[in-house]
């Protein structure tokens, strides 16, 4: 069927009239505000109906898992672009942002992409198939030189308290699916392979939520980005109240001073 002009040109996000605004398919002011939270409207735009409330719980805890851990590298990027340019807090936020790589918050994707991929090659989700494709996959990534999505943790080298706190509220809510389950798989797998043991992180426990609850991976990096904007804004706003940026550059040009033998 063809389409008329402009037919194309849609979206079914969100719009208003002069009087009205619908968001998701709901009226704005008398269905969403009041009745939903921001979780569960992110919940909606992306999956397009609104999430009930066992996965509203878990997503919740997705999101709030992922909202800050510290001056991490993309909370001083955040803080220092703060300091060069107080007038721009969304660039700021924006240079925050950016840092979401393989390092931090990307591996919330990375995770999915990889369980996803095991899970495709999966003919039965019986633990002894998972188990099987899990320790094939790992072999093939540790073959190739790559790491492992999911597990590790810079500061928590043996259980990243996210973690079992994710497949707890899982299972509380009925919503630990196959995903999950291979994660847990892959870890034993990598352990069994390098003779380390590297605990699943709260990334990679988030992207295997996420999956479950019937996310493509892409959206998995985009509520990892929305989760964390929420932790920028906080640490912006504690830079106005505290600033350390200025402190923090000052501190590394002299150090780096000294180390240059510069007077």
């Amino acid at each position: 069927m063809n389409e008329g002009p402009g037919e194309w040109l849609r979206t079914e996000i969100g719009g208003s009239t002069r009087d009205s605004i619908v968001v998701g398919g709901l009226d704005l002011a008398s269905q969403v505000m009041g009745e939903l939270s921001l979780a569960e409207l992110a919940f909606l735009l992306a999956s397009g109906r609104t999430p009930s409330a066992a996965e509203s719980r878990l997503f919740n805890a997705v999101l709030v898992s992922l909202a800050d851990h510290g001056l991490t590298p993309t909370a001083l990027a955040a803080r220092l672009t703060y300091t060069g340019a107080p007038e721009s807090l969304q660039g700021a936020i924006a240079a925050g942002l950016l840092g979401a790589g393989s390092v931090f918050l990307g591996p919330v994707e990375d995770t999915a992409r990889f369980l996803g991929a095991i899970l495709a090659d999966t003919r039965s989700d019986t633990d002894d198939a998972l188990g099987d494709a899990a320790e094939v996959a790992v072999e093939r990534a540790i073959g190739e030189g790559r790491r492992i999505p999911g597990l590790g943790h810079p500061i928590h080298k043996e259980v990243d308290p996210r973690t079992p706190r994710l497949y707890q509220l899982a299972r509380e809510t009925g919503l630990a699916g196959p995903h999950l389950r291979v994660l847990e798989h892959v870890a034993a797998a990598h352990r069994e392979a390098t003779r380390r043991a590297l605990p699943i992180n709260g990334a990679g426990a988030a992207g295997a939520v996420l999956s479950d609850l019937g996310f493509p991976p892409s959206s998995a990096r985009g509520f990892a980005l929305l989760a964390r904007t929420a932790g920028l804004i906080g640490h912006l706003a504690e830079e106005v109240r505290n600033p350390l940026g200025m402190r923090l550059w000052r501190e590394v040009d002299e150090r780096a001073s000294r180390a240059s033998g510069i007077d």
